[in-house]
């Protein structure tokens, strides 16, 4: 009786067995024939056609930056996991909207600026002047949200037309700078964060030594943010045709004018003058199809994504040219040691791509376009250095300065025949710190533990956290900062052919706008990439319309297969949706307090020194 029943569940497992495998066997052979289909389609796949009549509709998501962080490849992995970080390249935003402008087939812009998140003011100046050119030409641009965040709402003013759901909102808080400050905290458990800089305006640090703003920083960032919020109100109140000064007083009196309008945010937009109509998502299809004609298959308006629209003309930035040229090199995000992918400036791999530019001898001349907060001033150095090399050996470099090039933004556009930057750029913070925190009381008084040994010499474990700090130790560093702080000056006095004391009355660390920095003679002219390039193209003899190289990190088959797939994919499944940065949102708020943190992990200098601007502007 025992040996069937064996028997029994012997050929039961064996069947159980058999259904796994053929299972497995069923699922590796559907996925691989969906690769295949996938790349058949892919070959078969002649890309996107622009409908005679359509709407251009930019709609763009996440942050706007000069450059996508990360590879292709891993981009797309992260989207898959929904892992993804939301941005949209400000170069693609341009090239669409100025085509467009020209372009017969299209016969308006819409803005769908839902899920736009933040933006420097240079970017948003520059989209402004783009949409500005192409309602010149007689088409019409049409501005559309849920809910337009002050990033949403500057690109927004520059339209005809603005829809508003009649659940939505326009919130205008200005502009601030606001930090977690750790002084108490750290006190409370007795951990030592030990600081060393020079500058009193080096505000980076400040969280370590007070509870709360220095006068020296809340006079440099209320100049600084003084400068950002009147230009902003100048262009938006442009675009409504009403005064800056009107416009100020309705978003200082908004509690009062939201109270009188019975809480209700959208009707306090629309009274208020700063949006048009109040549409739903079909009203506002209705008005586009009025507008443009309706595409009967798709039971829309008659229309064209803007990645579709770059891939049918051809407009993508990275593609190679022939005959002489001039190169633009990218250097965005933090700045760090070592080789990193695009979105932070790693000193080995952006120096390697000047020195493409510079050993390329079609190459004639660099525009090397810097929005970068700093970072390490020894990555900087490195940057700088090839930039001067390049210098040496005869190619002009010009630096077009982006929403940020402060501290070792700054410090690498020294290395330049000509430095551009926008009114409302932010930049100087000529200044270098270094933080480094202990924690041995709190070790001993809470889990009672103490560190103890020997070395060979008194440094030996001196640089660890559990350990007070020796003197000695501390007055190396300080050493070290101060001398830091001096190359700094010299790199920039003799850049800008300036005095050592010159230079340093206008740095200790402070942060000036654009405009401010051309009067004190840290930039040479006010503009943005258009006139930098064409500054590079009559340096080097190319005329003031020179073509464009850019140069960027290499990228593998993995990574151009990746970007067709998902660009093909884009048109049958839309993109997840992000998560903007608005003022009442929790998670961005959680997110922003965070930031600071996450970035001083990342400083890794190998001497410790930081040329660092931590100036993330609020709003």
């Amino acid at each position: 009786m025992e040996q069937p029943r064996r028997s029994l569940i012997l050929r039961t497992m064996r069947g159980l067995g058999r259904g796994v495998d053929l299972s497995r066997r069923l699922a590796v052979n559907l996925i691989f024939v969906l690769i295949v289909v996938l790349l058949v389609g892919l070959l078969l796949d002649r890309g996107p056609k622009v409908p005679k009549g359509a709407a251009l509709v930019v709609a763009p998501a996440g942050a706007i930056v000069e450059q996508l962080s990360g590879d292709a490849t891993q981009r797309a992995l992260d989207r898959l996991g929904g892992r993804a970080v939301i941005e949209t390249r400000l170069g693609d935003l341009l090239a669409g909207i100025r085509a467009a402008r020209e372009d017969d087939r299209i016969a308006a812009l819409v803005l769908d600026l839902s899920r736009v998140d933040r933006a420097g003011m240079s970017k948003l100046r520059d989209l402004g002047q783009a949409i500005a050119e192409f309602r010149a030409s007689g088409k019409r641009v049409v501005a559309t949200a849920d809910f337009y965040s002050q990033t949403a709402f500057y690109l927004a003013a520059q339209a005809d037309e603005i829809h508003l759901s009649p659940q939505g909102l326009v919130l205008l808080p200005g502009f601030g700078i606001y930090r977690p400050y750790y002084k108490a905290g750290l006190d409370l458990y007795e951990i030592d964060a030990h600081v060393f800089r020079v500058g009193e305006f080096k505000s980076a640090v400040e969280p370590y030594l007070r509870n709360d703003v220095s006068p020296e920083a809340r006079e440099s960032y209320l100049d600084v943010l003084g400068g950002l919020w009147g230009s902003y109100l100048e262009a938006v109140a442009a675009g409504r045709k009403t005064t800056p000064e009107r416009l100020a007083a309705t978003i200082d009196r908004v509690d009062e004018l939201l109270a009188t309008a019975g809480g209700d945010g959208a009707r306090l937009s629309l009274e208020s003058g700063l949006v048009d109509h109040l549409s739903n998502r079909d009203e506002v299809r209705a008005r586009l199809i009025e507008l443009v004609g309706e595409d009967e298959k798709e039971k829309s308006f008659r229309r064209i994504g803007l990645a579709d629209y770059l891939a049918a003309n051809g407009l993508d930035q990275r593609r190679k040219v022939k005959g002489e040229a001039v190169a633009v090199v990218v250097a965005a995000g933090t700045i760090r040691d070592g080789s990193h992918p695009s979105g932070t400036i790693g000193g080995d791999s952006t120096a390697a791509l000047v020195r493409r530019a510079r050993e390329n001898e079609k190459i004639k001349a660099i525009v090397l376009r810097v929005d970068s907060p700093g970072g390490s001033a020894f990555a900087s150095e490195v940057v700088r250095r090839e930039l001067a090399l390049a210098r040496a050996g005869g190619k002009p470099v010009v630096v077009s300065m982006g929403s940020v090039a402060a501290s070792g933004g700054y410090w690498i556009s020294t290395a330049s025949d000509r430095i551009f930057a926008d009114p409302t750029t932010i930049t100087g913070s000529i200044g270098i710190f270094g933080v480094l925190p202990t924690f041995e009381k709190p070790l001993a008084k809470y889990l009672g533990v103490r560190v103890d040994g020997v070395g060979t010499t008194w440094l030996a474990g001196a640089l660890r956290p559990d350990r007070a700090l020796e003197p000695r130790l501390g007055a190396m560093i300080q050493s070290m900062i101060e001398h830091g702080y001096e190359d700094f000056l010299a790199r920039v006095g003799e850049a800008r052919h300036m005095e050592r004391d010159a230079v340093d009355r206008i740095a200790r660390g402070r942060i000036w706008t654009g405009a401010e920095a051309a009067r004190l003679g840290l930039v040479d002219e006010l503009g943005g990439f258009d006139a930098a390039v064409a500054a590079a193209g009559r340096l080097a003899e190319l005329g003031e319309q020179p073509a464009l190289q850019w140069i960027e990190q290499e990228r593998g088959w993995r990574d151009r297969l990746a970007e067709r797939l998902f660009r093909a994919a884009g048109r049958f499944a839309p993109e997840a949706a992000a998560l903007p940065h608005r003022p009442l949102s929790a998670a961005g708020r959680l997110r922003a307090a965070l930031a600071e943190l996450e970035t001083l992990a990342q400083l890794d200098d190998p001497r410790g020194l930081v040329a660092h601007c931590f100036c993330e502007i609020d709003g």
